[in-house]
Parts: structure tokens; sequence; C-alpha cells
């Protein structure tokens, strides 16, 4: 019996925010993979090692978290006024199931530096010194984001002294601006507020009648306080992730929740949409003991937020959650906005398992339609290895 020999394909191993992922520029792709469909798909997987009925990816690039199975698409951009295109796979761990249904907002943190270091940046638009402001066209939900990346003697300088809650290192600070973030989802209308309120009474087996907030900002999130379904909003994910019962009722809030944001049209249909939309529960302020060990005062904070992502307890913040957590918090009523003491605000602090964040946003009111021109954060981000990645040649 004959083996086909392994494929090696030129790609960067890059840490955006909380999150890892390996990085591919489109034209670096195998010609099958380079169109979207079954042949892409395959091979992304088998570069992180999934599906793994271990949970492990031991066979492939991936960390066996939803922030470690991530992979990225860039190319030139074909938009007018924009430098690069970017695409985000989220690999299913033990599912043979690639997820681009949404964007990844840690690892955007890493796009305009992978550009640029890799030749996909027009050089007359990067400085020798100071920030190189990149547009990037989000391709899965069709937004802008423009990363302010900081250039030192013409490379991209990734060392520096900004600390982010959940990465252990200090390194260069990367601005994102998330324009109109306000997420266009199938079936949603690109509606900020899907079902058109800002607290819907939602019923859930195994809850009852919950408070939600659904919305489409960043990322398709549904916001519930943290009481309501038993949480203070100070739990670790050791606290929620070894519960296969409240796992279990987390996917059946999620179903039921997507279900009334017209994102799927039968509660079954939630198999098929890991990564959107996400759940969040928040709580007003209080202390606790983040999983570094340090202590977050109720003073340090606006309001608390724990998030769901891949069916488990994320250990910080996605990025994308962190902007519809800075969206809600800017509109007067919602959910987070009452648990952060309501009324207007352009910026929140929350703790998260893993510290705290900050993030804004811009928002206003027209004819009794809300509307956010856009959400700020900063994130950091570095190259772990570059080279290429191998993949047996029959894999996809």
């Amino acid at each position: 019996m004959s083996h086909l020999p392994q494929i090696k394909i030129a790609a960067t191993y890059m840490r955006g925010g909380t999150s890892k992922g390996v990085f591919f520029r489109l034209q670096d792709l195998p010609a099958s993979a380079q169109q979207p469909g079954p042949a892409r798909d395959k091979l992304l997987m088998r570069v992180i090692g999934s599906p793994d009925p271990y949970g492990k990816q031991i066979d492939g690039m991936g960390g066996a978290t939803s922030s470690t199975s991530k992979t990225v698409i860039v190319a030139k951009s074909t938009r007018p006024n924009h430098d690069v295109d970017y695409l985000f796979g989220q690999v299913a761990i033990d599912k043979a199931f690639v997820d681009w249904s949404g964007n990844c907002g840690n690892l955007s943190a890493a796009v305009g530096p992978f550009a640029i270091s890799n030749g996909l940046v027009d050089p007359a638009r990067v400085p020798d010194n100071g920030i190189a402001t990149i547009r990037i066209w989000q391709a899965n939900i069709g937004k802008t984001i423009v990363a302010h990346v900081p250039i030192t003697n013409g490379h991209v300088q990734e060392t520096g002294d900004f600390e982010l809650d959940g990465v252990t290192f200090p390194a260069a600070e990367v601005q994102l601006e998330f324009l109109d973030p306000a997420a266009e989802e199938d079936g949603a209308g690109g509606a900020m507020f899907p079902t058109g309120n800002l607290v819907d009474d939602l019923d859930v087996p195994g809850f009852g009648t919950l408070k939600a907030t659904m919305i489409n900002a960043g990322i398709p999130t549904i916001f519930v306080n943290a009481d309501s379904i038993g949480y203070t909003g100070t739990e670790l994910q050791d606290a929620i992730n070894g519960d296969a019962k409240a796992l279990e009722k987390f996917e059946t809030l999620r179903a039921h929740g997507a279900l009334r944001m017209g994102l799927i049209k039968h509660l079954d249909e939630i198999a098929t949409r890991q990564h959107t939309p996400k759940i969040a529960f928040v709580a007003r302020p209080a202390a606790y003991t983040a999983s570094s060990g340090k202590r977050v005062e109720s003073g340090d904070v606006d309001l608390l937020v724990r998030a769901m992502s891949m069916g488990k307890l994320h250990h910080a913040m996605m990025g994308t959650a962190a902007v519809a957590i800075g969206t809600a918090a800017a509109i007067p009523g919602t959910l987070v906005n009452l648990a952060a003491g309501g009324g207007e605000r352009n910026a929140v602090r929350f703790g998260h398992p893993s510290g705290t964040l900050r993030v804004g946003a811009e928002a206003s009111q027209q004819n009794g339609e809300w509307s956010v021109t856009k959400a700020i954060m900063s994130r950091s981000a570095r190259v772990l290895m570059e080279g290429w990645v191998r993949v047996p040649a029959d894999a996809f």
C-alpha cells in the first residue's frame, strides 16, 4: 500500500489578545483551499488537529480550547479603501466542523501586524517609525476594523509594556476600532437589536423566563443577569466547565436565544453554529480573585461579565464579546448598562475570570433607533513561530 507524503504550507503561529491561531496568506494555500468549501475546511481541521475524540488536538497545532483552535486567512483587499481582507475560521475540537459565522476580536489584533510583515500592505502605508493605520475588511461579518500597529525602524514592534489580563507577558499595544459594529447576520437583518427590544423575556426550559438583552454588535450575544441563572458573576472556569448539566443548560439557553434573534429557524440548527451566538451573564461589581491569583476589588470595575465560548466558560473575554459589552453598556436600559449602574457612558471596565478589561463605544439615538459608530479597545499581538505547517497530502 502506497502512502502520499506530507506537504508543507507557509504559515505563522500568532498570539492575538488572549487567543492563538495559525495564520495563512490566501496565496500560500493549496489551490483547492483558496476557495471556500470542503477542501479548505478539511485542510484547516487537519492543521489544527480536529476532529479529535480525545479532545486534545495532539496531532495538530490546536491547544484543545476555543481560544487556541483558530485559523486566519489574510489577502490583499479587493475592496476600496481597505488594505487587507481577513477571514476567520473557528475549528471545532471534537467535531468535523469549521464555523465561519463570526469574527475573532482577539486575533483581529494580529491581522495588521501579520499583513505588514508578510508583504500584504503597500509599503508606502507603513512609516519607518510611528503608527501604521491598517484598514481591515472582516469578511465573516462584512465590517471594517481599523488597527493601529506600532512600527519601529520599519518593522512591526511586538515588544512593549502593555499588559493584558489573561496574557502572562507584556507586549506592544495594538489599538483596534470596530466600525459600525452591529453584526450583519443572516436572518437578523443587520439590526443591532433583532427583536426590537433592549430587554426581552426569554422562555428557556430549565431556567424558566429570563430577562435577556440580545444584541448584534461585534458578535451576536445574549446577555442575562447572573443571579437569574444561579450565579454571582465572580465564577472562574472550574465552577462551570466541570458541570455537565450546567453546560447543557447554557446550550439550551443559547439555542432559544438564537431562535429568538432569527439566527436559526429551528432549535436543532444550533449544532451548526458553535461559534455564534455567544452567551454572557452580567452582575454588579463585587470582589473576587482572578485565575492568576490577582485580586479584583469591586471598586476596580463597573460590572462583572462571564462569557461562554464553544460550549465552555472562556478563560478571559472574547474580543468580539467585549465589543458587544461596550456597545450594550453605552445604551441606557440594556442589562449590561443596568449592571454597570445605568445612565449614559462611553466606556466601561469589566471584570472577567482573568482580570479586567476596558472597552469603549460611541452610541447615539436617532428616531428611536440606537446606533454605534465604533467600539474601541486595546490588545496586543506577537509572532510565536513562523515557517511551514505540514499535513498529509491526502488530508483534504
